[in-house]
């Protein structure tokens, strides 16, 4: 078309092709990459390596989404290259956050055995700082939920790599890598160190707005690594028990911060926690249905409630969308984007309420078509197309809306 994106807009498709990564704006992109990289020093320099190092990882997850495995071959060795030099150089080599995306690259690559040598080392290097450490947290929280990933089933769990993980995680001690058993004294002593933790953070009053800041991200690590231990040591209904103390004590957090409003940084570190937190939760119970047979409320119930409070989390819309796929009446989903729609400036709602209905017409449109036998209408749908584009139209004069590139070209999109 004589146009080109910058960098990749994954969002459209064109027939059977799928916008990529265009060879000019991938320079572009390059380019910037490098130059910064030789006017930063220190920590901006470090922070400047994860950022790349994210990108390159984002240009892996969409060769493996588009299923392009020659390409995912020669991509992944470009991103691999880069990451061994990162962590070449001197001021990398203790910095846990690159460790940790360079073994998620080597998971994403497919090489489970590389990622866990990545981890281990990591693990291994990174000092005795346990529970009170939140790099190590988080690293551990990764690694765990990578290998409960490769279950084929939650019974006895107990003894699996993960368990050992965040097992290994409350001693305090060296890391010792998975030898194939973890013995059921140490998950209790565990269990107790998890606890206590627990209620040292939420019972914690910070003293500065720094240490509150810090309290919080590792706050979201904890509960993380605690629900997800209790997850694989004792079930689900304990992994959520967890989740709701810990959301219960940053709700309240949050709503005292608003309450004394000069005090603006904190309100927005207890809200993000507090919408880490709620991901978490309902990733736990999304795989949890995918293990065994769970009800759906517990999980729409989070979703919607969720939500209201974060209307732009594009996860938990995605999410959203996937559990009302599975359901015929669509009265429930469409009046719940509604109510969101009409209490937020947020863009998403409209954009996931879009392609809610989309997916609907779509498969209308397949069981309409099928060309053989006796044809059953199973979900009769009418006025879908009508829909949609009223959808379009009140998104477009919204403010937000209005200065969208993405809502404008979905929209002419859908009319040719």
């Amino acid at each position: 078309s004589g146009f080109n994106s910058i960098g990749h807009m994954d969002t459209m498709s064109r027939g059977r092709h799928h916008i990529g990564h265009y060879k000019e704006g991938e320079e572009f992109i390059q380019n910037v990459f490098h130059v910064l990289s030789q006017i930063f020093t220190g920590k901006e320099k470090s922070n400047l390596a994860i950022c790349w190092l994210q990108y390159e990882i984002s240009k892996v997850i969409q060769c493996l989404q588009a299923k392009k495995k020659k390409k995912l071959k020669a991509q992944g060795r470009k991103s691999k290259k880069l990451a061994k030099n990162f962590l070449k150089a001197a001021e990398n080599r203790n910095n846990l956050s690159l460790w940790k995306l360079y073994a998620y690259l080597e998971w994403l690559l497919g090489n489970a055995d590389d990622s866990r040598k990545v981890f281990d080392t990591a693990l291994s290097t990174a000092g005795t700082g346990g529970l009170r450490s939140a790099q190590l947290c988080s690293l551990s929280l990764l690694y765990a939920q990578l290998e409960v990933e490769l279950l084929d089933t939650i019974e006895g769990a107990v003894t699996s790599r993960a368990v050992h993980i965040l097992t290994k995680l409350t001693e305090n001690g060296p890391y010792v890598p998975y030898s194939g058993q973890v013995l059921p004294v140490n998950v209790l002593k565990a269990r107790k160190t998890y606890e206590h933790a627990l209620q040292d953070y939420l019972s914690r009053t910070p003293v500065s707005d720094q240490d509150r800041v810090n309290d919080t991200d590792q706050l979201v690590n904890l509960v993380g690594c605690y629900a997800l231990f209790q997850y694989l040591t004792v079930g689900i209904d304990a992994a959520v028990l967890i989740y709701t103390q810990a959301s219960e004590k940053l709700e309240l957090s949050d709503s005292q911060k608003c309450e004394n409003t000069g005090e603006n940084s904190g309100i927005l570190n207890f809200s993000t926690a507090l919408e880490a937190v709620t991901l978490l939760h309902t990733n736990l119970l999304r795989f949890h249905m995918k293990m065994s047979v769970y009800p759906l409320n517990p999980l729409r119930e989070a979703l919607t409630e969720a939500l209201k409070r974060y209307p732009s989390n594009q996860s938990l819309w995605r999410s959203y969308i996937h559990i009302q796929r599975k359901s015929h009446s669509a009265s429930k989903a469409r009046r719940f984007f509604d109510s969101v729609t009409r209490s937020t400036n947020s863009l998403e709602p409209w954009l996931f309420a879009i392609q809610a209905e989309q997916m609907r017409k779509k498969l209308t449109e397949k069981i309409q078509r099928a060309d053989f036998g006796e044809i059953h209408c199973t979900i009769p749908e009418t006025g879908l197309t009508n829909r949609i584009v009223a959808l379009f139209e009140h998104a477009v004069q919204s403010e937000n809306g209005t200065h969208c590139p993405l809502l404008w070209r979905m929209y002419l999109n859908f009319m040719v």
